[in-house]
């Protein structure tokens, strides 16, 4: 239904965690069927990515290349690129009211437990961080091999939206 990959839009409150591991991952496995994106309802202005997600990303031989903590108003921008799907990764920011996306993308909301948010040593955080690169993982595999069918669907859905909201 296009010749641009699918645009999906990961969200989580400070974006340096779990969807920056979910941007880039998606970035790895999705091919030029997918392109996937991050961004926080509240980044702090230096905020980076959390050094522990940078490195189980680093490990599992996923770039790092590019990644920044974004504010989500970035994708709100009418100048922004065009989401297709918005997926949130954490249940704080499943309960915020979130920016009115151009198109209106569907969404979902896909909760992880905060890795950056545990005690213990470093090799315990790391752990933490490394469950979630693996379950996001598995369930981004599953997405990146849906049948084109259910991808025409989503892609149909949106293109009845667009034009519910250009009349």
């Amino acid at each position: 239904m296009t010749d641009r990959p699918i645009h999906v839009l990961f969200l989580c409150n400070h974006n340096v965690g779990r969807s920056i591991l979910a941007e880039a991952v998606l970035n790895h496995m999705g091919g030029k069927r997918f392109r996937g994106f991050s961004a926080g309802s509240s980044p702090l202005g230096s905020q980076q990515p959390h050094p522990l997600a940078l490195q189980v990303l680093h490990n599992a031989g996923i770039s790092t290349d590019g990644l920044r903590s974004k504010n989500w108003d970035e994708f709100a921008d009418a100048n922004a690129p065009h989401m297709d799907l918005v997926i949130t990764v954490c249940d704080d920011a499943a309960g915020e009211v979130c920016p009115c996306w151009p198109g209106h993308p569907a969404t979902a909301h896909w909760g992880y437990p905060d890795p950056s948010a545990g005690e213990g040593t470093q090799e315990h955080q790391l752990e933490a961080f490394r469950q979630t690169l693996h379950a996001l993982h598995l369930r981004l595999e599953l997405l990146v091999n849906l049948p084109m069918a259910g991808i025409d669907r989503l892609l149909l859905e949106q293109a009845a939206r667009d034009l519910h909201s250009s009349s």
